[in-house]
């Protein structure tokens, strides 16, 4: 949830109309969350949860084992997964651009969290910048130091070495 607020944030500091907002299930502790964010250069009006994504962002690479995370995505969207995995070595079908970072080790790297349950957000949205192309990473770590209350430094960062270490399949050497 605080990852598609920070990207709302980052894209309204570049002028794009936004929306964000998580969607509630049957909640209980350490269960999966989902949230959305809408980002476009004119003004939004529609109102309703997103059915058919452009990006699927994945923070927990688990949910690849048993939740049908792209269903619904849109044909030549992205997927962006936090894992240490290259994209090629996935393994999920999918019609579409994807791509990887390993944003639990740099979470790690950077203190952010603990080496059990590293908080990755902010490093999975310095990737986002760099792979979807519609907000700089200087709107991202701009919206990460001026929000996020702990470790605001260390959370740009890890956003700015995701940015630089996120994979794609043509960036994959054999």
């Amino acid at each position: 949830m605080i990852a598609a607020e920070l990207l709302a944030r980052a894209a309204f500091r570049e002028g794009k109309s936004v929306q964000s907002f998580p969607f509630f299930g049957v909640e209980r502790r350490g269960a999966p969350v989902t949230a959305f964010s809408r980002i476009d250069d004119r003004p939004i009006r529609l109102r309703t949860s997103i059915t058919t994504p452009d990006i699927v962002v994945v923070l927990d690479p688990g949910l690849l084992k048993g939740v049908p995370v792209t269903a619904g995505a849109k044909p030549g969207g992205l997927l962006l997964v936090n894992t240490e995995r290259t994209p090629d070595r996935l393994g999920i079908p999918f019609d579409g651009r994807v791509a990887t970072v390993d944003a639990t080790s740099i979470a790690i790297a950077h203190g952010l969290g603990s080496l059990t349950q590293p908080i990755v957000n902010t490093a999975i949205l310095g990737a986002l910048a760099r792979v979807g192309g519609f907000v700089g990473i200087e709107s991202v770590v701009a919206a990460i130091t001026e929000a996020v209350p702990a470790k605001p430094e260390e959370n740009a960062a890890a956003a700015r070495d995701a940015y630089a270490g996120v994979l794609t399949p043509a960036e994959v050497v054999g």
